[in-house]
Order: C-alpha cells, then sequence, then structure tokens
C-alpha cells in the first residue's frame, strides 16, 4: 500500500473519456426496474475487463463486482443504482434517450458511470489492502419492494460481505462537485396510502338521498392538514401530502366513490408510528361522521436513511482531501426526499452522499423531463470513490 500515492482527480483524468462515453450510453437507452438487462450486461462486462470477480443476476438485475488485494481482511461496500424512470425526456442533448417514455431523469446513469470509473482505476492500480465489493443495483425508483431490499433478501451482505457500505446521489442546485452529508438521520422515510372512500350515490339535485364521497373526502384533506401540525413536536420534521383524488364521471351525478392517494415523510420512526397513527384515526372518524366507509391501505415505503458517525466522519475527511474543505458541508440539511440505500445502512454501518449537480442547467430538478446528469461530476465522483477505498483499507 503506497499511501502517498492516493487517487486525485489527475489520477483518473485519462480514463474520462470513455467514462463518460459509457455514461451517454447508458442514458441513451435507459431501463426502468428490474428491466436493467442491458445496462447490467455493461456493468458485467466492464467489470471483468478490468480483472473484478463478476456474479450477476443479484436480486434480479444486479451486479457485484469484488476485487482483492494484499492480504488484508478488511472489506468496503461501495453501490450505485442503474435504473430509470418512464419519464418522456426532453432535454435535446444528442444521447437523449432513445426510448419512448422512459429516460435517465434522476442520474443513476452519472451514479453508475461514477463508479464504473472508480473500478477502471482501482482495477489498473490495485494500491489497497482487502477486499472491495461494488453493488450495481436495480430498481431505486421502485418505491416499494425495492432493488436493495431484494439484493439483501438474495443474501447479498453473506455472500458479498463488506465491513462498511457507501453510497451517493447527485443534488441539482447545489454547486457541481460540492460534497453534502451529514452523521444520523439524512433523508426521510417515505410512506404511501390509499384511502377509498365509499358512500351513497345519487342525483346531483337530491343530495339528501345520498352520502357524498367527494364531501367526504374534500373534509379528509383539510384534517389531514392538522395531522403534522398538531401532532408532531415542532422540533420534529414531517410532512403529509394528498397528491391525488379522484371521484365522479359525470357534473350532475353524486358519485359512490372517492379515492385519495397521500404520501407521508418522517425522519424519525416514533413519528413515523404516530403519523400513521393520527391518520389512520383521522380518515375512519372522519367518514364516520358523514356516514360513510373507509378502507385504508397504508404502505410502509424506504425507512429513514441513517448514516452512522464514524463512517460520516471518514467520507467527509476524504471528500475535504480530494476537494478541499470549502467544497465539503458535513452537516447539510435534512433530505425530505427518500432512499432504499436506507435498507443497506440498516445491515452495515456507512455512509449516503450527496453530490452538487451544478446550478443553472445543472440545477434542473431530478424526476424532470429537462434533467441531466451532469458530466463534470463523473470525474469528482470516480475519484471519490477511488480514494475512499483506498483510504479505508489501508
Amino acid at each position: 500500500m503506497n499511501e502517498s500515492t492516493y487517487c486525485t482527480l489527475e489520477s483518473v483524468r485519462s480514463d474520462m473519456p470513455e467514462i463518460v462515453q459509457i455514461r451517454q450510453s447508458i442514458h441513451r437507452h435507459p431501463e426502468l426496474a428490474y428491466e436493467e438487462q442491458e445496462t447490467a450486461a455493461l456493468v458485467a462486462d466492464r467489470l471483468r475487463a478490468w480483472g473484478f470477480e463478476v456474479v450477476t443476476g443479484v436480486g434480479g438485475t444486479g451486479v457485484v463486482g469484488s476485487l482483492h488485494a494484499g492480504t488484508g481482511t478488511k472489506s468496503i461496500g461501495v453501490r450505485a443504482d442503474m435504473d430509470a424512470l418512464p419519464i418522456q425526456e426532453q432535454t435535446g442533448k444528442p444521447y437523449a434517450s432513445e426510448y419512448p417514455g422512459k429516460m435517465h431523469a434522476c442520474g443513476h446513469d452519472g451514479h453508475t458511470a461514477m463508479l464504473l470509473g472508480a473500478a477502471k482505476y482501482l482495477g489498473r492500480t490495485r494500491n489497497f489492502n482487502g477486499t472491495l465489493r461494488l453493488y450495481f443495483q436495480p430498481a431505486e425508483e421502485a418505491g416499494y419492494d425495492s432493488g436493495a431490499q431484494r439484493m439483501i433478501e438474495d443474501g447479498l451482505f453473506q455472500r458479498f460481505p463488506c465491513d462498511a457500505v457507501f453510497g451517493m446521489h447527485n443534488h441539482p442546485g447545489r454547486p457541481q462537485g460540492e460534497f453534502l452529508l451529514r452523521k444520523g438521520a439524512f433523508m426521510s422515510a417515505a410512506d404511501k396510502v390509499t384511502i377509498n372512500v365509499r358512500g351513497i350515490g345519487g342525483h346531483g339535485a337530491r343530495p339528501h338521498l345520498a352520502v357524498d364521497p367527494i364531501v367526504v373526502a374534500a373534509s379528509i384533506v383539510l384534517i389531514l392538514q392538522t395531522v403534522v401540525s398538531r401532532n408532531v413536536d415542532p422540533t420534529q420534521t414531517a410532512v403529509v401530502t394528498v397528491g391525488t383524488l379522484h371521484a365522479g364521471d359525470a357534473y350532475n351525478v353524486i358519485p359512490e366513490f372517492a379515492k385519495l392517494e397521500l404520501t407521508v415523510r418522517s425522519f424519525n420512526p416514533q413519528v413515523r408510528q404516530l403519523l400513521r397513527h393520527r391518520i389512520e384515526e383521522l380518515v375512519q372518524k372522519q367518514a364516520e361522521s358523514f356516514g360513510a366507509s373507509v378502507e385504508i391501505d397504508y404502505q410502509l415505503g424506504y425507512p429513514v436513511l441513517v448514516n452512522s458517525d464514524a463512517e460520516t466522519s471518514f467520507a467527509a475527511e476524504v471528500a475535504r482531501e480530494l476537494v478541499g474543505g470549502a467544497q465539503v458541508n458535513d452537516a447539510f440539511d435534512l433530505v425530505p426526499a427518500s432512499e432504499d440505500f436506507a435498507f443497506m445502512l440498516q445491515q452495515r454501518p456507512g455512509c449516503f452522499l450527496r453530490l452538487g449537480n451544478g446550478v443553472g442547467e445543472g440545477g434542473c430538478a431530478v424526476h424532470n423531463p429537462g434533467y441531466d446528469f451532469n458530466d463534470e461530476n463523473v470525474p469528482v465522483g470516480a475519484a471519490f470513490w477511488a480514494r475512499l477505498v483506498e483510504r479505508y483499507l489501508t
């Protein structure tokens, strides 16, 4: 192990034309959750060419690459997600999606490319002492029954063990190349709630003979606005948003059914439990007060993403070595989005970071048809992962 030659940005520069080309190729050929056959094959082929032991089909379409160097017994895992979203791309880029209704609108093409860039460098230099595991994960965007869950259920950490695991996501709206992280809770739990209201349909001119589910649904929307403001400790953070409300087909008919769908976000397991209790209780009683009935399907999604202290301090230290302290914010704000990497952090200590994607054009929000990953971040991410591995496996 040569400690004087840890990876720098210049160390990976010569590899970047190839890695950026890979990123844009993946962008051109996006694949949805559990459909990542072409992407997985590309990843596996490159890893084998660079000297990694490769196993495919982990958790469906996941790929794991392993590389051993020296005689060290420590091991580290690094994860990148591979799936795209069902969105029609509108970037106008020369490498825009060739598949109608599918695009890499969250930057997973960039995440995969950054880790491949590190893999090529580490396969060539092997400037570490221990075992490296690269987890290329499907279906982060699934929301439920996600790729991280399936890989773990497929024995990920038993078959390909690591002492600590790390992951990263781009962050539009922050300066390109800025590292953002924090100890403890970092990203929110995300739960989905479906509420089916059943009333009594009737003529729009005779509402006294019906039980109007639209009125019930409207009252439920209003009462839900009190769940956070009047039940959650003001020092805690939570969000309850009604995303859909559907009812009726004709202007002069009172329908029998109405349907609402909610997203519920929280950063604390106790708050998460409180939100569920109050939502179910309030919705049930609100419907009963109108003489209606409800069915509530409360689906627990991704848990709170919690970074462990030691690994977060270590990741911040490596980032400062790479890009300087001004480009590292290790007390960044809570992020109300969710990430299935949280399941991996329930199994192993580790850290999830975010990497500024830029402002202006690079500031376009993810899950937007105009979004694109910033290729200036490919060498930054690649060098960071390589240096993190070298430093951890010293």
